[in-house]
C-alpha cells in the first residue's frame, strides 16, 4: 500500500469520526431543547398560567385621625407614640373650665324657660277671668250710654219746649235757664258715657289680645314640649356635648402614631393631634402590572410574604377589590398623553388583599412594610369565606 493510500484512509476515518461527533452534538442539542421546552411548558401549565406575583406591595390600614371637636388648652396627654390603645381609652383632656361655665349657664336658661312657660299657663287663667270682667264692664258702659242718651233726649225736649213758651211769657227766665243747664249737663254726661263705653270696649279688646297672644305661646303644648323649653333644652344638650368633648377618646383599637399634641398647647377644632393605626386590621395594596390582571378577580386566594419575617412566615388572604384607577390617574398632576411626545409606560393598578386576622395576630405587621404577593387565579374562595374577609375588612 502506498503512502498516499494510507493517508487517504486515515482522512476518511477522521471524517467519519467528526461526522459521528457532530451527529451526537446535534442530537444532544435537540434533546436539550426538547427537555427545556417540556420544562417550560410544564412550568407554564402548572404555575405561570395560574399565578401572578409582585413585590410592589405594601401593608396598609384605614387609620383614624384624632381631632378635637372643641377648642381649648390641653390639660393632659395620656398616651405616647407606639402605645397600644383600646376604643374608648382617654387620649387627651382639654381644660373644661369654659365648657363647665357654658353648661351651667345653659342649665339655668333651661330652668328659666320652664318657669316662663309655667307662668304662661298661669296667666292664661287670669287673662280669661279678666276678659270676662272687661266684657261685663263693656256691657255696663253700654247701659250707662243708653241712659245718658235718654237723659240727653229728655233734656233736649224740655229745653225746646221752654224756649217756645218763654216767648209767650208762660215760663219764667229762671226755668229756661234751669232747662239749659240740664241740657248742658245731659250733653256732658252723654259725652262721658260715650268715652266710657269706648274705653271699656278698648280695654276688652286689649285684654282679649293679651289672652290670644298668651294662648299662642302655649297652644297644644305642655311645659316639656313647649318650643321655648325645647330650644333651651337643645342649647343645654349642646353645652353638655361640648363639655363631654373636652375628653378625647380613641375611636378604635390600635397603635398611637404621629402624636403632635403637648400639654399647655391651645388646639383648634379639627386640628390633627395624633393618629391611631388599627394594626389588627392591616390589609395589603399590591400594585400589579396591567398585563397581569386579565385573570385577577375578587375572591381569589393569595399567599403573601413580608420582608419583616422572611419566607418562614406565609400569610394567606383574599382579593377583596381592584382599584377604580391607576396611581398615575389619581396623581396631583395626571399624565396628559394627548399632548407632546408620547412614550408608552406599563401602568400598575392597586389590588386590595385582606389578610387572615388570626395569622396577622400571630405575626403583626405595621403600615408601610414591604410584601411579596402571589395570587392563584385558578381558584376562588366560597361566598361564606369571602364574606368573612369582607366583614374583617370593615371591622374596627
Amino acid at each position: 500500500m502506498s503512502t498516499e493510500q494510507s493517508q487517504q484512509e486515515t482522512n476518511n476515518v477522521e471524517n467519519e469520526r467528526v461526522t459521528r461527533s457532530r451527529k451526537r452534538g446535534f442530537t444532544a442539542l435537540a434533546a436539550a431543547i426538547v427537555i427545556a421546552a417540556a420544562g417550560y411548558g410544564s412550568y407554564w401549565y402548572f404555575y405561570a398560567s395560574r399565578y401572578v406575583s409582585t413585590d410592589n406591595a405594601y401593608a396598609e390600614a384605614e387609620v383614624a385621625a384624632v381631632t378635637p371637636a372643641v377648642g381649648g388648652i390641653v390639660a393632659k396627654v395620656n398616651v405616647v407614640d407606639t402605645q397600644f390603645v383600646h376604643k374608648g381609652d382617654v387620649l387627651v383632656n382639654i381644660d373644661n373650665t369654659d365648657a363647665q361655665i357654658a353648661l351651667d349657664r345653659a342649665a339655668a336658661d333651661l330652668a328659666l324657660a320652664k318657669r316662663h312657660v309655667q307662668s304662661y299657663l298661669a296667666n292664661n287663667d287670669g287673662l280669661t277671668a279678666l276678659v270676662d270682667a272687661q266684657e261685663e264692664n263693656a256691657k255696663r258702659a253700654d247701659a250707662q250710654l243708653q241712659a245718658s242718651k235718654a237723659d240727653f233726649e229728655r233734656a233736649t225736649i224740655d229745653l225746646k219746649r221752654r224756649e217756645d213758651l218763654v216767648r209767650s211769657g208762660s215760663v219764667s227766665g229762671e226755668e229756661l235757664t234751669n232747662a239749659q243747664t240740664a241740657f248742658e249737663q245731659a250733653k256732658a254726661n252723654l259725652d262721658a258715657a260715650k268715652a266710657a263705653s269706648a274705653q271699656a270696649h278698648a280695654s276688652k279688646l286689649s285684654t282679649l289680645g293679651q289672652k290670644e297672644a298668651n294662648e299662642a305661646l302655649i297652644a297644644n303644648t305642655t311645659v316639656e314640649n313647649n318650643p321655648e323649653v325645647l330650644a333651651a333644652k337643645a342649647r343645654f344638650e349642646q353645652a353638655q356635648v361640648d363639655f363631654n368633648r373636652t375628653v378625647i377618646r380613641s375611636p378604635i383599637d390600635g397603635v398611637v402614631a404621629e402624636r403632635r399634641v403637648q400639654i399647655g398647647r391651645r388646639v383648634n377644632i379639627g386640628e390633627s393631634l395624633m393618629t391611631v393605626v388599627p394594626v389588627q386590621n392591616i390589609y395589603v395594596d399590591a400594585n400589579f402590572k396591567e398585563v397581569q390582571l386579565n385573570k385577577v378577580n375578587v375572591g381569589q386566594p393569595v399567599e403573601l410574604v413580608a420582608d419583616l419575617y422572611g419566607d418562614d412566615v406565609v400569610y394567606h388572604g383574599v382579593v377583596t377589590g381592584l382599584s377604580g384607577g391607576t396611581g398615575s390617574a389619581f396623581s396631583m398632576i395626571p399624565a396628559q398623553n394627548a399632548t407632546g411626545n408620547w412614550i408608552k409606560v406599563v401602568q400598575r393598578l392597586p389590588v386590595r388583599i385582606q389578610l387572615n386576622r388570626a395569622e396577622l395576630k400571630d405575626h403583626p405587621l405595621q403600615v408601610g412594610l414591604s410584601m411579596e404577593v402571589t395570587i392563584d387565579t385558578s381558584r376562588k374562595v366560597d361566598d361564606e369565606t369571602l364574606q368573612h374577609y369582607r366583614t374583617a375588612m370593615l371591622a374596627e
